[in-house]
């Protein structure tokens, strides 16, 4: 465990994004893909923020954790569990499953690996 404030910074200025765009932005591209598209950033962030793990290993498993909060929408977990009038159940899992949003996160972490990797570069040069 190693504490990172670099990431704890951003990851606190993508859910500070995040929510602006939960709450103020209405409209049919930046809410519904441009939150699935920051949200996985923000959770590698996170990570990050308090594990010294591998950049790979890491996108990985933030990645698969998408996925399977995605999947579980489609068999309706969140009714599943009798929390279909927990506005923070649906929020934190969602209710509507879509192969967009696995895209969506994938390009995600796509944009974070490349990012680090040419930060690493860079510090290596």
């Amino acid at each position: 465990m190693k504490f990172n404030k670099y990431y704890l910074l951003l990851a606190v200025l993508l859910f500070a994004i995040e929510l602006f765009i939960g709450i103020y932005v209405h409209d049919t591209i930046l809410r519904p893909f441009g939150g699935d598209f920051l949200v996985v950033i923000f959770l590698y962030c996170l990570v990050k923020s308090f594990f010294d793990t591998h950049l790979l290993l890491t996108s990985a498993g933030v990645l698969l954790f998408a996925y399977t909060v995605e999947i579980s929408q489609y068999f309706h977990l969140v009714n599943r569990l009798g929390l279909e009038h927990s506005k923070t159940a649906k929020i934190l899992l969602g209710t509507t499953f879509s192969f967009i949003d696995l895209g969506t996160y994938t390009l995600g972490i796509l944009l974070v690996i490349v990012v680090e990797n040419l930060r690493s570069s860079m510090r290596n040069f």
